[in-house]
């Protein structure tokens, strides 16, 4: 009867458990080891916080990781008007502006940026309504 008694409350135990485990929201994506390098960088996480600390961009500022010209690179997308977008290195190192700015065209320092990027994964997205 006891051990009858501890099996019963050990099953009730472990159903109470799947059934929280199973409620939306519960469970956790897991990202590829070069997103969860990406977001434990502390040069994005900083970038990150600044965005967040601004208000929300028209369109949403997303950050995207790629590989160009063999290496990984962030892209930061450009917001409203004339504002440039943005391409980091690995180290959190500006190289260019692929886009944006008066011309639309960015600074020239990275031209074949669009044709050339591989391996895009959405990093960041701001969420928050404008």
């Amino acid at each position: 009867m006891l051990r009858a008694t501890f099996i019963a409350k050990a099953i009730l135990v472990l159903l109470v458990i799947f059934t929280a485990a199973c409620k939306p929201g519960a469970s956790q994506q897991v990202s590829d080891a070069a997103t969860e390098r990406a977001q434990l960088a502390p040069w994005l996480n900083k970038l990150i916080n600044e965005l967040q600390q601004e208000e929300p961009a028209n369109p949403p500022a997303k950050i995207y990781r790629y590989t160009y010209k063999e290496q990984e690179v962030y892209y930061l997308t450009g917001r409203c008007c004339d504002i440039p977008s943005k391409l980091y290195d690995a180290q959190g190192n500006v190289l260019c502006e692929p886009d944006g700015g008066i011309t639309g065209r960015g600074d020239g320092r990275c031209p074949d940026f669009f044709e050339r990027r591989q391996n895009e994964t959405l990093i960041w997205e701001d969420k928050r309504e404008r």
